[in-house]
């Protein structure tokens, strides 16, 4: 952009200011509002600051009303522009909330790994509506199946702190695998009720019947014969797949799913224990059945989950029925998927356990700690949950939408610094004074502080480092700036750059409108390893400022992208999160 168009759109953007606050305009608004439209401009803020500063006090001079006949000649459309809001995002009303006494909600996580971003989902959701209602919300870990989808000892903890980083706060804590007498309880009373029996036919055949909608032999038989069995399978007669408890449907139910679906299985905790429980009990409930006994004797009054689970809800009626009581409202979302992302907690287990992935937190996985380990914030899930909310259309997100969020939430936090991937060095001749460069630490906030990076010639030449990828846009006999520092023309161009001091003002390099490149003095960079998304390693050096982060800090390495910092000693190790 030439000194003119500068202060050009400088001039509009004080005469709106004026006009906005009865004809004062405020240097401060104005380079706020002409850094949003030009962010290029940050880096040279104090700068630009003063060129705002003279021309906003020139117009400060005039009449107002002198200020809108030029803003009406000029940019008559600009007056008429209403401002918009932009809405928070809410939730969707819960249904019937007044035909229960409290909101009562409730997340069901399976406590076999960390949760995701598509788990996440459910906890933010009953969190926001407990609080929109000032209702209760329970953590019921999923855990009563020690085979197929065995819990992990450490997972328990795993998804506290999973919730605690998302800002999720739960009233209290229930585990399936501490409720097995009440679910035995149950089983019980529906037998005696003929509402449920124990099957002890052969899987296929059992299925063969299902799908041609006829009975099994074992479900016309007496109650003391299913009473008989329901007690050996609890004292070992029965061993592990000789005999399920079923609940009876109708047979002729359109979806086979549904059509006597099975309550309760033998498992030989003996061989698969318990994390919890170790051996002591051998007949498992099905989620479907404990979950639907749960969500009545916890007194939920709202059930969100997924599509996938409307089957469950389908078998939870029969059962609900026959016991008499009435179902919670079920909202059922959409699915929520990622592009290129595993979120199969089975298939992050099995790769972790082959080697393909390094642990959880892999920068690969879109498992929360693997994301807070790449420097995103819990901010970023909660507004983007909040923004798919329990829709019941599917989602796909890509990484793209989620670095949307996270880069508006930690613009504002990360301090910036240079960092010179696969460093190349510069050669600047004829600078005939030292440089203290002065690098504000947010473009944003000056009152941060700032670093100084020092350059002192010698026979009136510095040498500097800067990125291999800048090769690739020098050229020769062209002018080019190097940040916060002053301009310079490139004179050859080979394993080495070598040019010649050009000018100081940064208003010069905005006139020939010229690139600008990060750069840090030779000899004075800290090794550094950003470990990608991939897994893949970028080597560089980050300047001498950096020697002061900690483990934690989310910063900007400028032009490069964000990052999280993992360690700080003779070399920084960090994760990178994205541009």
């Amino acid at each position: 952009m030439e000194e003119k168009e500068l202060n050009s759109l400088i001039r509009k953007l004080a005469l709106l200011n004026a006009i906005q606050y009865n004809g004062r305009a405020k240097t401060d608004s104005v380079v706020g509002k002409l850094l949003a439209e030009r962010p290029d401009l940050k880096v040279n803020v104090k700068e630009i600051a003063q060129i705002v500063n003279q021309i906003v006090l020139e117009l400060n001079k005039m009449p107002l009303s002198e200020k809108k006949m030029i803003v009406e000649k000029k940019w008559p459309d600009l007056l008429s522009r209403k401002k918009v809001k932009i809405k928070e995002k809410r939730l969707p009303p819960l249904p019937k909330v007044e035909q229960y006494p409290f909101v009562h909600v409730r997340f069901a996580p399976n406590p076999n790994g960390h949760l995701h971003i598509g788990s996440s989902r459910a906890a933010i959701l009953c969190d926001e509506y407990a609080k929109m209602y000032g209702g209760r919300f329970t953590l019921r870990f999923d855990d009563s199946d020690p085979k197929t989808k065995s819990p992990i000892l450490e997972a328990y903890d795993w998804i506290r702190n999973d919730l605690r980083w998302l800002g999720v706060k739960w009233d209290n804590e229930i585990f399936q695998s501490d409720r097995l007498q009440i679910y035995y309880g149950y089983v019980r009373q529906l037998i005696e009720m003929k509402a449920a029996y124990v099957c002890i036919c052969n899987s296929m055949k059992f299925k063969q019947r299902i799908l041609a909608k006829e009975a099994c032999p074992c479900r016309t038989l007496p109650v003391s014969k299913h009473l008989e069995r329901w007690e050996n399978m609890l004292n070992g007669a029965f061993k592990e797949r000789e005999a399920v408890v079923r609940i009876k449907t109708d047979l002729n139910h359109p979806n086979p799913a549904v059509r006597e679906w099975p309550a309760l299985r033998i498992i030989n905790t003996k061989k698969f224990p318990h994390p919890r429980m170790g051996d002591k009990y051998r007949v498992w409930p099905l989620f479907a059945f404990c979950c639907g006994i749960d969500d009545h004797e916890l007194q939920i009054s709202h059930i969100l989950r997924g599509k996938e689970h409307l089957t469950n809800t389908t078998r939870h009626r029969f059962l609900y029925k026959y016991l008499n009581w009435k179902y919670p409202e079920a909202i059922h979302y959409g699915r929520l998927k990622m592009v290129d992302t595993v979120f199969s907690k089975s298939k992050i287990r099995e790769g972790i356990k082959k080697g393909v992935y390094e642990g959880w937190d892999d920068p690969r996985l879109g498992t929360l700690i693997a994301l807070r380990k790449r420097g995103f914030v819990s901010k970023t899930i909660r507004q983007l949950i909040m923004n798919v909310g329990p829709r019941p259309v599917d989602v796909t997100l890509s990484w793209d939408n989620i670095f949307a969020y996270n880069r508006k939430n930690v613009d504002i936090l990360a301090n910036r610094y240079f960092f010179v991937d696969n460093p190349v060095k510069l050669s600047v001749y004829g600078v005939k004074k030292d440089y203290r460069a002065k690098q504000n630490l947010h473009p944003d906030d000056p009152n941060r502080g700032h670093r100084i990076l020092k350059v002192i010639p010698k026979n009136e030449c510095v040498s500097l480092l800067i990125s291999n990828n800048d090769i690739s846009i020098l050229k020769l006999n062209k002018v080019i700036r190097l940040m916060g520092l002053f301009n310079i023309k490139i004179k050859k161009i080979n394993k080495q750059v070598v040019s010649e001091f050009y000018s100081e003002s940064y208003l010069d390099a905005k006139k020939r409108n010229v690139r600008l490149i990060h750069w840090i003095p030779d000899q004075s960079g800290i090794v550094t390893s950003v470990i990608m998304p991939d897994t893949s390693y970028v080597e560089g050096l980050a300047e001498k400022n950096c020697k002061d982060l900690k483990p934690g800090d989310i910063i900007q390495f400028e032009r490069f992208g964000f990052v999280r910092i993992k360690k700080v000693d003779n070399k920084i190790t960090a994760y990178y999160a994205h541009k």
